[in-house]
C-alpha cells in the first residue's frame, strides 16, 4: 500500500518519519514510502527457519558473522531504503560503515555477506527492483526464496514451482543458479552449508 504523500521524500526524511513500535514494515522505494505486506505465517516461518540455519552454521564454523534483528539497506545512487527478510552482516567490516552504529543503516555493500528475500504477493521487487539494487551495491550473495512459487515465468520458468535462486556477484554482475530439489545449495558466504532448496521450502508448508 503506498501512502499519500505530496512529492518524493529523501532517505533521511524516510528515517525520520518512519514510526517507532509500528506494527508494519515500510520501504523506500525512489522516494516513495511503500507500506510492505504483513508477511503470513509461512513467510515468518520460512524466514525464522532460514536464519536458525544460518546461525548455526556461523557458530559450528566460528563465521566473522552476525544476523541483526533488524537493519535498513541504503543504495548509493536513489532515495531507496530496504528491509530484507533476512541479512548476514561482516563482523570485520561493519564496523567501517558509518551509519550502522548509530542508526542500524547500511550504505556499504561490503559490510554484507548475504540478503535473502523471501518472496510474497508482491514478488517482482525480490526479482527485479531490489536485484538491480543490490548489485548495484555490489553485495556479494542475493538468496530469493520463492517457496510459493509466485514469480513470474521469465524468472522461475514453466510450469511454476517453488524455486530457491541464488544470485553471486561476478565481475560486478549477479549471475543466478536456481535450485529446486534435494541439491545442496551452494553458497559463497557459506561454503560449508549442507542444506537443500527443500528444507527450506518444507518450513512453509506447516500449517500455521
Amino acid at each position: 500500500m503506498i501512502q499519500a504523500l505530496p512529492e518524493p521524500i529523501t532517505f533521511d526524511e524516510f528515517i525520520a518519519w518512519y514510526p517507532e513500535n509500528s506494527g508494519h514494515r515500510y520501504e523506500l522505494h525512489y522516494g516513495v514510502i511503500v507500506e510492505m505486506p504483513k508477511p503470513t505465517g509461512k513467510h515468518s516461518r520460512v524466514a525464522g527457519f532460514s536464519i536458525a540455519e544460518l546461525n548455526f552454521e556461523i557458530r559450528r564454523n566460528k563465521l566473522p558473522y552476525f544476523i541483526p534483528k533488524e537493519c535498513v539497506l541504503k543504495p548509493r545512487c536513489y532515495e531507496s531504503g530496504y528491509e530484507p527478510d533476512v541479512i548476514v552482516l561482516d563482523d570485520r567490516a561493519i564496523e567501517n560503515d558509518p551509519r550502522w552504529e548509530r542508526e542500524s543503516i547500511i550504505t556499504t555493500g561490503t559490510s554484507v555477506r548475504l540478503v535473502i528475500e523471501v518472496v510474497s504477493t508482491n514478488w517482482s521487487d525480490d526479482y527485479a527492483l531490489k536485484l538491480e539494487e543490490y548489485e548495484g551495491m555490489e553485495i556479494p550473495e542475493y538468496w530469493i526464496v520463492d517457496y510459493l512459487g509466485l514469480g513470474g515465468r521469465r524468472y522461475i520458468g514453466s510450469p511454476k514451482q517453488p524455486t530457491l535462486t541464488v544470485y553471486q556477484l561476478v565481475d560486478g554482475e549477479y549471475q543466478g543458479k536456481q535450485f529446486r530439489g534435494n541439491e545442496r545449495i551452494e553458497s559463497l558466504a557459506f561454503p560449508e552449508l549442507d542444506l537443500t532448496a527443500v528444507q527450506i521450502f518444507a518450513a512453509g508448508q506447516v500449517i500455521s
